[in-house]
């Protein structure tokens, strides 16, 4: 429920955690009330990424960095054609963008899409909160929306809870389309959308990849169809044990020996084909500065992140899987999540966090020329 009102840096707004934390501010954007799952970002920049990227459907995010906004707003930037953050939470707007690429201040942004915001806020405290207590469910209420506490916290708990969400097909495109390769094309990747970012396809059409998007419905046969010299599969939001389809047409691709990546929930499905379980994190890695090791190299990279989930590997062992052998490549430093997997007979691999990073950092780019070594290997 949003209104689009001006002025609503004057009116006031309040946000209720499902365990009856209440934080009052001022309204950021629309005004009204809109719910979802409680998160906080640690990146101090990268807000227009961030607002953008489909893997935050849902969401309501809390900016660490306490000045947000200081660039605006362009066109540029953008990782899919909308918002995608269920409500939006910063300490210290920016009064006016200074940037000579922007168009609008990030205050217009949030309203022209009906995205409710609260600034004005304690977001330390807020952090410390969920870090303490996990990530959870929360309401922004603002202008006619705002009621007693009792009620407002009585709405927040009747939202759906991110466990057992089912939500890639919700933000994935619904028909098939075509990012061209730059210069010379030496390869064809079908792309599996499950919420996939701008960057990536991009990303790829920079090494010479003819990229085709694909929904997230896509069949085996889909996939297959364009011809592909490896396979895809992106991020993307909900939790990934309700992933039932994706994972048998990776289970397919596996099986026919395809070069296949993965990124975020790509890596999860990869998990799942691979027999591995999944499960939700406390409060999950996002932001752009979670420290991973490259363990096929000792590597480590200042990386891009956003789940809220992760996949349930032993990473002191080669685990024997349907499709042979699989190592965990990739771990969080922070905590010793498991951020990659690899095949060790046959061309797949997969990582948990974002390589294309289209606000930096830039660390892991070697990732997709990983990619491209694997279908040239395959090719030859």
């Amino acid at each position: 429920m949003t209104t689009s009102t001006r002025g609503a840096a004057k009116t006031p707004a309040v946000l209720v955690l499902e365990d009856g934390r209440v934080f009052r501010g001022r309204a950021y954007g629309a005004v009204g009330a809109t719910f979802g799952e409680a998160v906080f970002s640690t990146g101090m920049t990268g807000y227009q990424e961030t607002l953008t990227d489909p893997s935050y459907h849902r969401q309501v995010v809390v900016m660490t960095a306490p000045h947000v906004g200081n660039t605006g707003v362009n066109d540029e930037d953008m990782e899919s054609k909308k918002i995608w953050v269920s409500g939006y939470v910063v300490r210290d707007p920016a009064r006016v963008p200074s940037s000579w690429r922007s168009k609008r201040t990030l205050d217009e942004e949030l309203d022209a899409q009906g995205v409710v915001g609260i600034s004005g806020i304690d977001t330390r405290a807020l952090t410390r909160h969920l870090r303490e207590r996990g990530a959870m469910r929360v309401g922004i209420f603002s202008g006619d929306a705002v009621s007693d506490e009792a009620t407002m916290l009585a709405e927040v708990r009747k939202a759906p809870e991110m466990t057992g969400a089912d939500l890639s097909a919700e933000v994935a495109t619904k028909e098939a389309y075509v990012v061209p390769a730059i210069g010379e094309k030496k390869f064809t990747v079908a792309a599996v959308d499950l919420g996939i970012k701008g960057m990536t396809p991009h990303r790829m059409a920079e090494r010479g990849i003819e990229v085709h998007v694909l929904p997230a419905t896509a069949s085996v046969e889909d996939v297959y169809a364009v011809d592909p010299d490896g396979v895809f599969f992106s991020n993307g939001p909900g939790d990934p044990a309700t992933a039932d389809h994706p994972v048998s047409v990776m289970r397919a691709v596996l099986e026919r020996g395809t070069p296949l990546f993965g990124i975020c929930f790509g890596n999860q499905i990869l998990g799942r084909a691979l027999g591995f379980g999944t499960y939700k994190l406390k409060y999950g890695h996002r932001g752009i500065n979670q420290p991973v090791q490259d363990r096929t190299t000792g590597k480590v990279e200042v990386t891009a992140h956003n789940h809220g989930f992760a996949v349930d590997a032993p990473t002191d062992k080669v685990s024997d899987t349907p499709f042979g052998r699989a190592e965990v490549s990739h771990v969080c430093l922070n905590d010793n999540v498991v951020e990659g997997l690899q095949l060790l007979d046959k061309p797949a691999f997969s990582v948990q966090y974002h390589p294309e990073a289209a606000a930096g950092p830039h660390d892991a780019a070697y990732l997709f020329d990983r990619f491209v070594s694997l279908m040239e290997g395959q090719r030859a």
